[in-house]
């Protein structure tokens, strides 16, 4: 598994102007929030891509953070329906409905429909028309928990409801879903291990009564390898998180910086955590980096890097 920090930053960070090393040039240095790209060896002729969460507009992010297109990544996982981890679906939806190279046969698939004619993206349309739904297979995945896609159906909907000739769009014209379930895992080969990866819930906002649903991810690997990406939740809440740090290798963390907005982790919190769960944290989804000891974290991330595993 290779890891790309495509977005480092918090809902509220902004680019701004820099000079460029030989001091004569005045440049933008966008801030992305925080998404990830994991890549994985299965055995074609390009890795697996699976990002997990949007961004502010996952379009930018790639090709900044990635040299890639939307047509690159295979799958996508969405966190919570919070507009800073779902911009861009729309983009992702629409731009990979209509593109009849998204997937190897796809094009193929569309001739058998409609018959031989110009390769445009009416193609699409006029199939859905005649009652034929675009296979699964010529579709990105999107993975995400059950409660979680129900609200992103509902953010989403009003740009993609609007696909013409269609009587009924969902989440499902655009997308091959995945819901993932609570304590129900899931498998991605990569080179001769494989990762098994399961939804763990967060404690992330209240909302009157009730929490909005966001839940991380853990990835294990087949030779004993854990990795965590709890995504935004206030820190090791509730405690019996704890566990999944501590079994945990490495944590990407989101680390608040600034005032305590009491819905993520804030670097204050974090500080007062053991030493040895602090080693395992990159540290990500801050507004200004935060100040740290040397060797006391894992890392503070900067849009692009990149782990292998």
């Amino acid at each position: 598994m290779k890891v790309t920090a495509l977005g480092v930053n918090s809902a509220f960070a902004v680019g701004r102007n820099v000079l460029s090393a030989d001091g004569k040039t005045n440049l933008y240095e966008p801030r992305f929030q925080s998404n990830f790209l994991l890549e994985f060896d299965i055995g074609k002729d390009k890795p697996y891509r699976f990002v997990i969460d949007f961004g502010g507009d996952i379009r930018h992010s790639l090709l900044y953070s990635a040299d890639l297109k939307l047509s690159d990544i295979d799958a996508w996982y969405c966190s919570h329906p919070h507009s800073d981890h779902i911009g861009g679906i729309e983009g992702i939806a629409l731009s990979t409905f209509f593109n009849p190279f998204y997937k190897k046969g796809k094009l193929d698939w569309i001739k058998t429909v409609v018959g031989d004619v110009p390769e445009s993206d009416k193609n699409i349309i006029q199939a859905s028309v005649m009652g034929k739904k675009l296979p699964d297979e010529f579709k990105p995945e999107l993975f995400g928990h059950k409660d979680v896609l129900k609200e992103l159906w509902i953010a989403s909907a009003p740009g993609l409801k609007t696909l013409q000739g269609v009587k009924k769009v969902t989440l499902q014209t655009f997308f091959h879903v995945v819901r993932m379930v609570s304590n129900v895992d899931k498998k991605i080969k990569d080179g001769d291990r494989e990762w098994t990866f399961f939804t763990i819930e967060s404690t992330h906002v209240m909302s009157g009564t009730s929490s909005m649903p966001c839940y991380g991810l853990m990835f294990k690997s087949s030779d004993g390898k854990n990795i965590y990406f709890p995504t935004d939740t206030m820190f090791m809440m509730p405690p019996t998180m704890k566990s999944f740090y501590d079994i945990a290798n490495v944590v990407y963390q989101d680390c608040e910086t600034g005032p305590k907005s009491g819905v993520h982790s804030h670097i204050d919190d974090i500080r007062l955590a053991p030493a040895h769960i602090k080693k395992k944290l990159y540290l990500y989804h801050f507004n200004e980096r935060p100040e740290t000891e040397p060797g006391e974290y894992k890392a503070v991330l900067k849009t692009g890097d990149t782990q292998e595993y």
